[in-house]
């Protein structure tokens, strides 16, 4: 991703701008509007924190133990003593994009003027980001609710100077030695800020900008295979007709049918079915196509909604309200991201399962309609793609387990204050092996897919098709023959579709796809 900087104003952010921060190298800046509205907001948290009035995280602890009156001597070390009791994570590191788009979705909400944190926090926040520092966050510590606790503390932490991080040579050091390498003083927090830094959805929502970035590929990528594994079964394009989606006007599916009939134009293998072996339908994984990727695309569509809204928030708990009320609230809540996560893995399960039943049945002589058994070169001294189907079908079990809603399940922390939570961290965390799963099963759909192609001798493939095969071969994937070490060519083509290389092939001949 080309370099280049978004800037931060108080209404909140784009997900293209969470992907460029996340995964290239954007810079972040503060507006002129964000910096006037957090100095506006941190002077009423200054006007509360002189009174004796106890405020919820200005001048109490937190969670069940807010009923306690913390005098002004002992807060900041109350600030300080949240971040690091709170950096309880355990377990693998999370991947940088994460914690760089955690890190930027905590900052947009800093900025919003609803914080109550001085310039400062936002400023060095955005500091960390622009130099490449990421804090070492774990894969164990969030429940979804009262924000993403244990890897925001993490973040903090690197705020204050404590902790670990990986600086921009990928090199895990003390948070202090980084800070300082880069010039940033480590910030000393005050009244309201280190609760301000921890309350927020920001993980699990930044988990959903990019699956959802993700998705959106992999869904066009499946029409695609689908598309293919048509012409290798002699099927007919005929079911993806407009006139017979209109009848069933869901906008996905209309969507996946239109690709799929782009991506045939001029070939000249589907529709000639009834020549050889009579059929008055393809089997549902063929004629169905469009109607479950479509089903898919929908639910995309319905969680992107859900991630806008979020982008536009500002969660924390409390909040600085306009007028200078500073008012505790639910808003920290995951349910509503959750929700959106565990529907997305439930779509990537069962597109998973549709692309693995057309591999399948490429692979059967008894169902191929002509193809040697497994695509091999001499079957029975070749296994062919045999065993390229058994990984697929494992991934695809892997996904149904994947597919169990987190959201469902609550367990209650703080001493039952906070009786009810989301999991949506833990949603978040499953949807993104999910995506990885799914975009393996297209990959060894397209695998297959191409090969049973190539062993059509005598008809010629939709221009699309063949400009996809030049492509792959290109990439290093190999075609029919012999049987051979499969697993580098299976890693090819998942690189192949996961780089957006499969779709770039195919819009090379039928112009921008849906």
């Amino acid at each position: 991703m080309d370099m280049h900087t978004v800037v931060l104003g108080t209404s909140g952010t784009t997900a293209q701008d969470v992907i460029a921060v996340a995964r290239g190298a954007a810079r972040v800046e503060l507006s002129d509007e964000a910096r006037t509205a957090v100095a506006a907001s941190r002077a009423f948290i200054d006007e509360l924190a002189a009174k004796p009035d106890p405020v919820y995280g200005v001048s109490t602890g937190f969670g069940a133990l807010a009923v306690r009156h913390i005098s002004p001597e002992l807060r900041a070390q109350l600030q300080r003593n949240i971040v690091r009791s709170h950096a309880a994570g355990m377990g693998p590191r999370v991947e940088r994009e994460v914690v760089r788009a955690l890190m930027f979705l905590r900052l947009k909400t800093l900025a919003s003027g609803h914080t109550g944190v001085r310039p400062l926090v936002v400023e060095t926040m955005a500091a960390l980001l622009n130099a490449g520092i990421t804090p070492v966050v774990h894969e164990y510590g969030s429940l979804g609710c009262s924000g993403d606790l244990a890897p925001l503390s993490h973040c903090a932490l690197t705020l204050m100077g404590e902790g670990e991080a990986e600086g921009p040579d990928g090199v895990v050091r003390p948070s202090a030695e980084l800070l300082a390498a880069h010039g940033i003083a480590p910030v000393e927090l005050r009244e309201k800020e280190g609760l301000a830094l921890l309350n927020g959805t920001d993980g699990m929502l930044g988990m959903l900008v990019m699956a959802c970035a993700d998705l959106a590929r992999l869904f066009t990528s499946a029409d695609l295979t689908a598309a293919l594994s048509m012409e290798a079964l002699l099927g007919t394009d005929k079911v993806l007709a407009p006139e017979l989606h209109a009848i069933r006007p869901h906008p996905g599916q209309a969507a996946s049918a239109a690709n799929m009939l782009a991506f045939l134009e001029g070939s000249g293998l589907t529709g000639h079915h009834q020549d050889d072996a009579p059929r008055v339908q393809d089997a549902y994984s063929i004629r169905c196509a469009p109607q479950v990727a479509g089903a898919g695309r929908d639910t995309l569509a319905h969680a992107r909604l859900v991630a806008e809204r979020e982008l536009a928030a500002a969660v924390d708990n409390p909040v600085v309200l306009p007028d200078g009320r500073v008012e505790s609230n639910g808003n920290f809540h995951g349910a509503p991201v959750a929700y959106a996560l565990d529907f997305l893995a439930i779509a990537a399960a069962d597109l998973g399962s549709i692309a693995e039943r057309r591999t399948d049945r490429l692979l059967d002589k008894n169902r191929s309609h002509g193809l040697p058994a497994f695509l091999a070169g001499d079957p029975g001294v070749d296994s062919g793609l045999m065993i390229a189907q058994y990984t697929q079908a494992a991934l695809v079990s892997e996904l149904k387990r994947l597919a169990a809603p987190a959201s469902v399940d609550s367990i209650p922390s703080s001493a039952m204050q906070e009786d009810h939570v989301s999991m949506g961290w833990s949603a978040a965390r499953k949807l993104r092996t999910a995506v990885d799963n799914l975009t393996r099963i297209i990959a060894v759909e397209l695998y297959a897919a191409t090969r049973a192609v190539e062993l059509r001798e005598g008809l010629s493939p939709a221009p699309a098709t063949r400009a996809v095969l030049a492509a792959l071969r290109a990439a290093g994937v190999q075609g029919p023959g012999e049987d051979r070490f499969l697993a580098p060519d299976l890693e090819a083509a998942y690189a192949f579709v996961r780089d957006g290389k499969l779709v770039a092939a195919a819009e090379s001949v039928t112009g921008e796809l849906a």
